[in-house]
């Protein structure tokens, strides 16, 4: 997925509107050396979302709820109806206050430095909310987004859930990317309009110009022995239990050369490809699009219903 994320960055410097906004996807280095082994680029100047908003929220806002409790409430609410957990999230929205803002004021004292790393900010989370929007990438949760502390730029790690797999999780993904409210909070005044929708929809455009180029990059991995286009109920129930590194699969879980094994994976590879090809049709205009995507993404209809769990209160940042 690294590498399909640089070869959309390059598509991206070859068309004028995205190139001199420079959207690109920040990316690093993977090797894999086995199914269970391999090494990953250590990603320096960075921060977990988390690791900033957990502190932050207790240091700018101490008398909103802490986000021990926001989550006991949303949690409390998870076997309740729809319209009692969309209440409960409304509830605790208004006592838990967006503080993405003060990253930028903390780290970039210079009005144009601050101005030009939020901008940056700005622009990445658009050109890899769009990528992952196309990709269906999921799993997004603060500890899978890293900060740039130098440049201000999102850096998506931890790519294992993509091509709509989080919809099948046993609490299901119901937004097409990341967009809650410390996100946008770090946009500045305009939230999401002006430069964000802006980016998105030049992203977009981009992308569906290059779906030939897309789809041929993403049809090599039919052939990847490693990648698993499925995602199984036993791996889906360790992820959002938070136990996927406390008790990793079998080996024979992992590589699996079975004939009936093979015909699903290329079933479901089909399958996973058609939907990335309808995505970057032009059933919609670019516009259109982004403005649904948007709309969906900040729904606090489907934000209520997202998983409550250990890997960082996904309701609330």
């Amino acid at each position: 997925m690294e590498q399909v994320f640089e070869q959309v960055s390059r598509l991206l410097k070859n068309h004028t509107a995205t190139r001199l906004r420079d959207l690109q996807i920040r990316t690093y280095k993977v090797l894999p050396l086995s199914a269970r082994t391999g090494i990953i680029e250590f990603v320096q100047n960075t921060t977990a979302l988390h690791s900033y908003l957990i502190p932050a929220h207790e240091r700018y806002y101490p008398r909103d709820w802490k986000a021990t409790r926001c989550r006991e409430a949303i949690s409390e609410a998870g076997n309740h109806t729809n319209e009692t957990r969309i209440k409960t999230f409304r509830h605790v929205m208004a006592n838990f206050t967006p503080v993405m803002r003060y990253f930028f004021l903390e780290r970039f004292e210079d009005p144009d430095d601050w101005f030009a790393k939020r901008l940056a900010y700005t622009r990445s989370t658009a050109a890899i909310s769009i990528l992952g929007y196309v990709l269906g990438l999921g799993d997004r949760h603060c500890h899978n987004i890293l900060l740039d502390e130098k440049s201000g730029e999102v850096i998506h790690i931890d790519l294992g859930v993509a091509f709509e797999a989080g919809r099948v999780l046993p609490v299901p993904e119901v937004v097409p990317f990341r967009l809650t409210r410390d996100l946008v909070d770090g946009m500045g005044y305009m939230g999401v309009e002006g430069v964000f929708r802006r980016c998105c929809e030049f992203t977009l455009e981009t992308l569906r110009e290059e779906r030939e180029s897309i789809m041929t990059l993403l049809n090599v991995l039919r052939y990847d022995p490693l990648y698993n286009w499925t995602v199984s109920a036993t791996k889906a129930k360790r992820m959002q239990q938070g136990e996927e590194t406390e008790n990793p699969p079998p080996v024979d879980e992992l590589v699996d050369h079975s004939s009936k094994k093979e015909e699903d994976e290329a079933g479901e590879a089909g399958r996973a490809l058609s939907v990335v090809e309808r995505k970057l049709s032009r059933h919609l205009s670019a516009q259109a699009m982004v403005s649904e995507l948007i709309q969906q993404a900040t729904d606090e209809r489907n934000l209520a219903m997202l998983y409550c769990g250990k890997s960082g209160y996904d309701h609330l940042f």
